[in-house]
């Protein structure tokens, strides 16, 4: 039986990429001369330093501009609290991989509800959805990609 995995994951590679150029724009940027903004990367974010919070606010869309041309989805991004303590300010922001139990009975309820000759089955971080036929995975990927969920979805794993 045909089946693929439904799948949320974050190019690493990608991702230290996009920080580095955002990390040399802020650098060369006329507006962060003398100052000391930059951005860290993490294993589960990237922490952003700046000497003000509008310094701060500025530097967030070099960011998403820089993921989205590396061709990472911006709605994987979850930015966190301003915390500003004087001297500078800081904020993080979270790097959401892999589906969530909530995001995955969302989509195994999904699935369930258009009635299609599939099944969806909850594996970890992931959901596996097999069918009988490759024309009804097909379908199931299209209509998940028309729906707007909180998370983008890479579709893999596909076996026959």
């Amino acid at each position: 039986m045909p089946s693929f995995d439904i799948v949320s994951e974050l190019d690493a590679h990608e991702v230290t990429n996009a920080v580095d150029q955002a990390n040399k724009e802020v650098s060369t940027r006329f507006d962060f001369k003398g100052s000391n903004a930059n951005f860290e990367q993490s294993d589960d974010g990237i922490q952003m330093k700046a000497e003000s919070t509008f310094q701060l606010q500025q530097m967030l869309p070099i960011l998403y501009a820089k993921m989205g041309k590396r061709g990472i989805d911006i709605s994987a991004l979850e930015s966190g609290k301003i915390t500003d303590t004087g001297k500078t300010a800081t904020q993080t922001i979270t790097l959401k991989q892999g589906i969530g139990s909530d995001a995955a009975k969302k989509i195994v309820k999904l699935i369930k509800d258009k009635k299609m000759k599939v099944q969806a089955a909850i594996n970890g971080d992931k959901v596996r959805v097999t069918g009988k036929k490759r024309d009804d995975l097909q379908e199931v990927i299209q209509m998940l990609r028309a729906e707007d969920l909180e998370q983008p979805l890479q579709f893999n794993n596909f076996r026959d």
